[in-house]
């Protein structure tokens, strides 16, 4: 029950974090996913498809702001909306 004709076109980069200029706040109304070198990511924080890096959260490392550091992986990547 998709309905794509409504839906915004997907940007190179994306960032989940509000303070980041690369978050785009009318992208998360939908459900968006994230495919990584051809497998499905859940833990993805922001990517780019032009440059081939997503940037996923450390598990256990913080900033000196309390936010978690971003792990940066490269290769392959496919947004889509779900």
């Amino acid at each position: 029950m998709n309905d794509t004709t409504s839906l915004p076109a997907l940007p190179d980069r994306l960032s989940g974090n509000p303070r980041s200029p690369h978050h785009v706040a009318a992208i998360f109304e939908h459900n968006i996913g994230i495919r990584f070198n051809g497998k499905e990511r859940t833990d993805v924080e922001e990517y780019c498809i032009s440059e081939g890096w997503v940037k996923i959260a450390s598990p256990k490392a913080l900033d000196r702001r309390g936010q978690p550091l971003l792990i940066t992986l490269k290769g392959t990547v496919e947004a889509y909306y779900l």
